[in-house]
């Protein structure tokens, strides 16, 4: 299974969100973190991580006799690359917008669920702008929200943070020149 098709799952998609800043979690920690799924659907997904080499056994203990094990997401291999990008069809590209779009929305619910949940307080924001922009513009926009999201990429879990999710997604409203 390609990673196109590994992250194209909504509960997949949620499982790398969690996993994210180098944290290495529990299969039970990833059950909390998605209540809506069965634990034997967030098993079997965390099954299809590990089987293709998006997540990884970090340490393994013996707690009340049974095995626990700690999983870590393998940054590098959690992402679709260009070429897989390239290669999609445009029914890809449906499925995996669809799955974005159920996974960010799956966490904002999840988000609003939390008894101290407080949009105001906590930044949320869920704008949209309309920009006219020429090709080069564009590269311009894009290379500037990579220059301001990669070095947090790194940022790990501490006690003063908390973990935001940021969906940047743009597309042509109209043709595009070309």
């Amino acid at each position: 299974m390609d990673s196109l098709e590994l992250l194209a799952h909504p509960i997949r998609l949620r499982i790398v969100h969690a996993m994210g800043g180098g944290r290495l979690l529990t299969t039970a920690e990833l059950c909390a973190r998605i209540p809506e799924a069965s634990k034997a659907t967030v098993y079997r997904h965390i099954d299809l991580l590990v089987a293709g080499g998006i997540m990884e056994v970090a340490e393994e203990r013996r707690v009340r006799g049974a095995v626990e094990r700690h999983y870590r997401l393998r940054q590098d291999r959690a992402l679709i690359g260009p070429e897989a990008v390239r290669s999609a069809t445009t029914e890809d590209h449906r499925r995996a917008f669809a799955t974005a779009m159920t996974a960010l929305l799956a966490e904002f619910n999840a988000y609003l669920d939390r008894p101290q949940a407080d949009p105001v307080a906590d930044q949320v924001g869920y704008r949209q702008h309309a920009l006219w922009l020429s090709p080069v513009e564009l590269d311009e926009l894009i290379g500037e929200m990579r220059a301001a999201i990669a070095p947090r990429l790194a940022n790990r879990p501490s006690p003063e943070r908390a973990q935001y999710l940021l969906s940047p997604i743009h597309f042509p409203l109209d043709t595009p020149p070309r």
